[in-house]
């Protein structure tokens, strides 16, 4: 409107410079203004009647692979000569194909439509309006509106490579599966020797231990094995999430979160999820392939925050966990946790901590200089002390260098059975 109105002024003040001179030829020089004006008041738009809808070919994605956007705006109203449609993506989202603007034509009854593929990284998007720009052809009069095409896309984590994490829990569920029981029954692992019973299998019969007692048979009992509950515990608190060049430590702990319960629902486990940072974000305890996608949903919108109530670990809710069930941690740890881990585990829990290394982390972009050394040295010497309580208090840890394969730090942590599982006699 604004080169309207110049326009309109230099034509009031060229007419009335023309009267008061009293000249002829002035006026007529002022017609072809007028005529230009007055056309694009015939033409321009009216009130904007449009109809907009946005689709996405899929809400849910896995992270970097690519989702196409389809906007279709429809005139309810008179003809458009020009119109503009233009959308905003969301921060974090790149485009990857097409254009978020479109202009043309739109007839009365007609659509227009814009497509463009964007790819992003972990996170929760939300699209919300669209800005439409109607003008004449002559560029005088603009009628603009804001579309409301709200949609969310759910960029799931990536999922690193893993195959199998032994786990040990005090109480196991009354269903099969990969582990150890710790009572007697059908099983692979020897468990131990009591009285033949009638039903019993006499491949099972120890004949050594039988030639012992004259007027008794002896039979092998091995150790069931089944299912358990899982409870996996993410550490979204601000303080732990370690920055470097804008890679974020915190995402090594996503993606590590997302493996672990992959591999704990494969094996039939009950896992459910906890975030536990700026809130309690909790993922109803489930099995199989839907629980899995539950827990990738909850990963997908994890985002580490400040709380004074859970700025430490003393205020973890545990009845949302079973009794005597597997409690896996996932964080770079702070110098208070060991001891609640350590109560924790009193209480009949077993623990598994898996801990990103920040020192690592972070000496990848100190300069290479003496005092640098020295400071990462002071560092890993702190850390190192950290960790040996958890292990003193009988708590595994993975230390992981996120510059390393996941996997293989995995197996070489836990990989076989400890000598400590076989130390605890409790049965389920």
């Amino acid at each position: 409107m604004k080169r309207l109105s110049l326009l309109s002024i230099g034509l009031y003040l060229f007419l009335i410079v023309a009267f008061f001179a009293l000249s002829g030829e002035l006026v007529a020089l002022a017609i072809p203004p007028a005529v230009y004006i007055l056309a694009a008041l015939l033409q321009s738009p009216e009130e904007l009647r449009l109809q907009v809808t946005r689709t996405l070919n899929t809400t849910c994605v896995s992270q970097e692979l690519p989702v196409e956007v389809t906007i279709v705006i429809q005139n309810l109203g008179s003809h458009l000569a020009e119109i503009l449609v233009s959308d905003m993506l969301p921060e974090g989202l790149s485009l990857v194909e097409g254009e978020t603007q479109l202009g043309g034509r739109l007839p009365a009854g007609e659509t227009l439509t814009l497509r463009y593929v964007v790819k992003g990284l972990r996170g929760t998007y939300e699209f919300r309006n669209i800005h439409v720009v109607a003008t004449e052809p002559l560029g005088l009069f603009r009628r603009r509106a804001r579309l409301e095409a709200p949609e969310v896309l759910l960029v799931l984590p990536e999922v690193l490579r893993l195959r199998r994490v032994p786990i040990r829990p005090l109480q196991t569920r009354g269903y099969a599966g990969p582990i150890p029981a710790r009572a007697g029954g059908s099983g692979v692992d020897f468990f131990g020797v009591r009285e033949y019973q009638p039903g019993d299998p006499q491949r099972w019969i120890n004949w050594r231990i039988s030639a012992r007692h004259s007027r008794s048979l002896f039979t092998n009992e091995f150790e069931q094995e089944r299912v358990a509950d899982v409870g996996l515990i993410l550490d979204a608190r601000r303080r732990n999430d370690y920055r470097v060049n804008g890679e974020s430590l915190f995402e090594y702990s996503v993606r590590a979160t997302a493996a672990l319960a992959g591999v704990f629902l494969n094996d039939g486990n009950r896992v459910t999820l906890l975030v536990y940072g700026r809130g309690l974000e909790w993922t109803f305890p489930g099995y199989g392939k839907v629980q899995r996608e539950q827990i990738l949903r909850g990963l997908a919108r994890a985002k580490t925050g400040d709380s004074l109530v859970f700025e430490s670990l003393d205020y973890l809710p545990t009845r949302l966990f079973a009794a005597k069930s597997q409690l896996v941690l996932i964080s770079p740890l702070c110098e208070e946790d060991p001891q609640m881990l350590s109560r924790l585990r009193s209480r009949g829990y077993q623990m598994l901590v898996v801990s990103p290394d920040p020192v690592r982390f972070e000496s990848r972009t100190l300069a290479d200089q003496e005092l640098g050394k020295v400071a990462v040295r002071l560092a890993q010497l702190e850390r190192a002390l950290l960790l040996r309580k958890l292990r003193n208090a009988g708590i595994p840890v993975v230390d992981w260098d996120v510059n390393q394969a996941f996997e293989q730090t995995v197996y070489a942590a836990i990989g076989r059975t400890p000598l400590w599982f076989r130390a605890v006699e409790v049965s389920s």
